[in-house]
């Protein structure tokens, strides 16, 4: 039945205006507004809603991955732009935040301004 449906996915956050300048600013996101409500557009032609939440609380897992080539290149860029990156016990991960751990490909974790765990994650290319 839903096969074919052009399904996305959507994640709250606490201030539409903060998520957009977030978002398009400091991530480079292409993000559209409508009804108070963001869309990401992302590579691949994938959307992600964004929409706000009255006493939002952020999600404790990660909403959002993205895959990049070269993951140092990737934090450094966005350690440049203002982003921390989180420190999770477990994870051995490294000065910068990187975890290299033999069970996974090179992550690193960062939450938006609503506190949602995002992350860059290092994919080979084809």
């Amino acid at each position: 039945m839903l096969a074919d449906s052009k399904a996305f996915s959507g994640f709250s956050v606490d201030s539409v205006d903060t998520a957009k300048d977030f978002y398009g600013s400091t991530l480079g996101l292409r993000v559209s507004e409508d009804h108070g409500m963001l869309s990401l557009h992302l590579g691949g032609g994938t959307d992600v809603l964004v929409y706000p939440k009255e006493n939002h609380t952020p999600a404790t897992f990660t909403v959002l991955n993205f895959p990049v080539p070269d993951i140092d290149r990737a934090v450094d860029d966005l350690a440049a732009r203002g982003v921390v990156f989180e420190r999770y016990d477990g994870f051995g991960q490294n000065e910068k935040g990187i975890s290299r751990d033999e069970g996974g490909p090179p992550i690193a974790w960062f939450t938006d301004p609503a506190g949602n765990i995002l992350s860059v994650i290092e994919v080979d290319t084809p």
